[in-house]
């Protein structure tokens, strides 16, 4: 499971999950991209099943790279304690999500093979997702990609 390695403060406040991703936004790596379609916050947990599940699709052939990290923490009071004696203890990691944001990337295999490994992907996932191509508009936030010719949807027109 991914979480941070040092953190110099392990208590945080949380981060709203509003408004766009502005970076972030576009294909940088590989051929094809899962984008999110609504924000939310992933789990280190979450992230490795899906992770998971699109090697296994394909048979650990291609590359695959995992664009988000899950930095925030999440902390939680035991059962049955008192109120009040400060903040809980770290419980859980999360990667905070804005619609349009790249969560994971492939290269090396065929787009039918790349779009049903990110289907099953997706999910697992807590979030409506979508795929995409590399020099595809994004189909959240309609930023186009810069020095790459533009890939229109829906065939010719």
């Amino acid at each position: 499971m991914l979480i941070p390695k040092r953190v110099k403060r392990r208590r945080q406040h949380r981060i709203k999950v509003c408004g766009k991703a502005h970076k972030g936004n576009k294909v940088a790596y590989g051929e094809f991209g899962l984008v999110a379609e609504e924000g939310s916050r992933i789990t280190s947990r979450q992230i490795e099943a899906a992770r998971i599940a699109m090697t296994r699709f394909i048979k650990r052939g291609g590359q695959v790279w995992i664009d988000i990290f899950p930095h925030q923490p999440i902390t939680r009071h035991p059962a049955e304690s008192r109120m009040g004696s400060g903040k809980g203890a770290v419980e859980y990691w999360v990667a905070v999500v804005k619609p349009g944001r790249v969560l994971f990337e492939m290269a090396g295999v065929p787009e039918d093979v790349a779009r049903e490994a990110m289907r099953l992907a997706g999910h697992k996932l807590p979030i409506k997702t979508k795929f995409m191509v590399k020099g595809q508009v994004n189909p959240v936030t309609g930023e186009m990609p810069e020095g790459e010719e533009i890939i229109k949807e829906g065939g010719e027109g």
